[in-house]
């Protein structure tokens, strides 16, 4: 499936971004703030790609004008033995921060989640400290749930503080109308 906004696309992951998601990933200032080490090579976001953002509903995020892999939006949709609820997943490449691209893409992902998936509920967190994502989730409308004092980050063998929120379908309606 390929969903489209404004300025984006956001389509399955393909093994030939694996240059592009290497050049974004390679960056300490992207992924240890999600709770992953920065690709050291072509063939580790290759592996990624094919292990890890290969999910029923993870997408590369590009521009529409080009093709290029510039981030990932993602529902996780196997949380636990509740089928309606999935969780949010994102990250963006640095060059591309500040254009509000984050939240149009997880927006329309969050639309998709409601409307087609049928969620009732999508969860969404983030690492203490980590002021960016908090920010889109605010933007997205998201509502704060609970804190979890010490989470393992295994792939940085670290223990972090992880804020939880949240976003029920009657939320994301009551928003739409007050747009």
């Amino acid at each position: 499936m390929i969903l489209k906004t404004e300025r984006l696309i956001l389509r399955p992951w393909k093994e030939t971004d694996a240059k592009s998601l290497y050049e974004y990933a390679k960056n300490p200032n992207v992924g240890p703030m999600a709770g992953w080490p920065p690709h050291k090579s072509i063939e580790e976001s290759l592996d990624i790609i094919r292990n890890v953002l290969n999910g029923a509903e993870c997408y590369a995020i590009c521009e529409k004008d080009n093709t290029i892999a510039i981030g990932s939006v993602e529902l996780k949709l196997d949380l636990s033995d509740k089928k309606d609820e999935c969780e949010l997943g994102y990250w963006l490449g640095e060059p591309f921060w500040g254009k509000g691209y984050m939240p149009e893409a997880a927006r329309e992902l969050i639309r998709h989640g409601f409307e087609d998936l049928k969620m009732s509920t999508i969860w969404c967190g983030y690492y203490d400290g980590n002021n960016k994502s908090k920010r889109v989730q605010e933007k997205l409308g998201f509502v704060y749930h609970h804190t979890c004092e010490k989470v393992p980050v295994p792939l940085l063998n670290e223990v972090r503080m992880n804020h939880m929120n949240i976003m029920t379908k009657e939320q994301w309606i009551a928003s739409r109308k007050e747009r």
